[in-house]
């Protein structure tokens, strides 16, 4: 079915809904939730998995080996949970490499439809960026899927994706990207961290080893046996993409999993921890605090951001993250008598989605980490005087013949583009929106410039590569791409709205 087909379908089904009646369940969201009918555990009961760090093949440090693959994880206790799974896990594989060293990862796909691997934060060139069309055909179907959303480089059963590694340590991850599917792939488990290191980061006396922790948040619903609940036209992923029309506005699950797990618990020193903070839902943002009984809420030491290291450590009270976005904070339980319990909550929850998980202080321990004064060097992006000027609109409007997901009124037109760069000149990209879309910008970082004409919010300093944009919002952020001539996109992190057309392509020209 092609898109204008799929498009017509999707107006049928949502046919008089108007975005003033959107039933958005809790605060701060734009979305639906789905409701969960399997039976839940008690919150902080499961133990938190770590994620296990993938292994590189052959001699060297420098080649990794992944496999699609559908799986069954136990992630409701008691319930078997199908997952597309990369190594058959949910997350996938954490992916540690260095500054400077290039890796190639081979994605081999085993599943029963393509799939696209997108490093999102990776300083990557066109060709293994990810490409909503550049597919991995499933293991021996190559001729099911020949002419499978038009045009596109496709890979039968494997694929290399080549990863200079020429940027800043920082906390990216790795996702499906297929277009039109990618809201479902990463649902059911597409999405692993990839973590870059530097010789700068390592000198810095930051928490390490067992008291660094990667924590992937995101939010789920399951039906009565335990699979995964949600509302895709095409269940299958095959042929039609979408979702049912009561589900446009955004896909909301009353369930919070970490590294895969509900509402898990965690054993910690008295002691900092580094916390890699992930919001990989699909629609869900995230008011993260670290509530302790009777005394006041731990602060989240942020010193890291998307793109790396902020310039200085910032204090926050509470963190907004929406999807896509990374928060690097350091939280330091040696203040806390061993015992006492520290609740991760979310205040734009309720229900289910009100905590996230827990900490539990079980043991006085050395610790001879800090948080420097001065973290790293981050030079301001400034645009010269007459650097150009591009206005992006984010809203609902015309899509083939019923109101959609747009950028500046268009659909995505993978063979057009709307902006063509060029590469090492510094421009200004203005963002408006009409309700919450979380924008990324493939292929470099950018720096946030004015919200809503004054300076960047509590939220938005260092090198970002998706900005959290509220409703009726206008956001101007300092961009510059470098080094890699080609096509990238830029799209709402709402993968509902990002499967429903909310997606531009940009060129970079030399």
């Amino acid at each position: 079915m092609n898109r204008r087909s799929f498009l017509g379908l999707l107006g049928a089904a949502a046919a008089g809904t108007a975005l003033a009646g959107c039933g958005f369940a809790d605060a701060g969201q734009t979305g639906e939730r789905l409701v969960t009918t399997a039976r839940l555990p008690k919150p902080f009961r499961v133990p938190l998995p770590v994620p296990p760090v993938a292994r590189p093949v052959g001699t060297g440090a420098t080649r990794y080996q992944v496999t699609q693959r559908v799986a069954h994880a136990e992630i409701l206790p008691g319930l078997r949970t199908e997952i597309l799974g990369y190594d058959g896990i949910f997350p996938g594989p954490t992916i540690e490499t260095r500054r400077g060293t290039p890796v190639v990862v081979r994605h081999r796909n085993e599943l029963s439809v393509p799939t696209v691997v997108h490093l999102h934060g990776g300083h990557t060139p066109h060709e293994h960026d990810g490409w909503p069309l550049d597919l991995v055909l499933p293991v021996g179907n190559k001729r099911e899927w020949a002419t499978h959303h038009g045009t596109g480089d496709r890979a039968d059963g494997e694929r290399d994706y080549r990863y200079p590694m020429a940027q800043r340590a920082a906390t990216l991850w790795y996702h499906d990207h297929r277009m039109d599917f990618t809201g479902p792939a990463v649902y059911r488990g597409l999405a692993g961290f990839h973590l870059v290191r530097d010789d700068e980061e390592d000198a810095l006396p930051l928490p390490r080893g067992d008291r660094e922790l990667p924590l992937m948040i995101c939010d789920r619903a399951f039906d009565e046996d335990g699979s995964f609940a949600y509302p895709a036209l095409d269940q299958e992923m095959r042929s039609v993409p979408g979702v049912r029309g009561d589900w446009m506005e955004g896909v909301l699950g009353d369930v919070v999993l970490v590294n895969g797990a509900p509402w898990p618990v965690h054993e910690v020193d008295a002691a900092r921890y580094r916390l890699r903070l992930l919001n990989a839902s699909n629609a869900r943002r995230y008011r993260i605090t670290m509530t302790v009984p009777g005394k006041p809420d731990l602060p989240l030491t942020q010193i890291g951001s998307d793109g790396g290291l902020l310039a200085a450590p910032v204090t926050h009270q509470a963190i907004d993250i929406a999807p896509g976005e990374r928060f690097d904070v350091v939280v330091d339980f040696s203040v806390l008598p061993v015992g006492t319990e520290v609740t991760v909550v979310n205040g734009l929850g309720s229900g289910g989605t009100a905590d996230i998980m827990r900490f539990h202080v079980v043991r006085k321990a050395r610790d001879d980490s800090r948080v420097p004064a001065q973290l790293s060097s981050v030079a301001p992006l400034t645009p010269p005087a007459g650097a150009p000027l591009r206005t992006f609109r984010f809203s609902r409007g015309p899509v083939g013949d019923h109101r959609g997901w747009t950028i500046n009124g268009t659909s995505f037109a993978p063979g057009g583009a709307l902006a063509d760069s060029r590469l090492g000149e510094v421009e200004v990209w203005r963002f408006v929106t009409d309700v919450h879309h979380p924008v990324h910008i493939h292929l470099d970082p950018f720096q946030v410039l004015h919200r809503n004409g004054r300076d960047p919010g509590d939220y938005d300093g260092g090198w970002k590569d998706t900005v959290d944009l509220r409703p009726a919002e206008i956001v101007d952020v300092a961009v510059r791409f470098t080094d890699y001539a080609g096509r990238f996109v830029m799209h709402c992190h709402n993968l509902e709205h990002e499967d429903m057309a909310m997606m531009a392509t940009v060129r970079t020209i030399n």
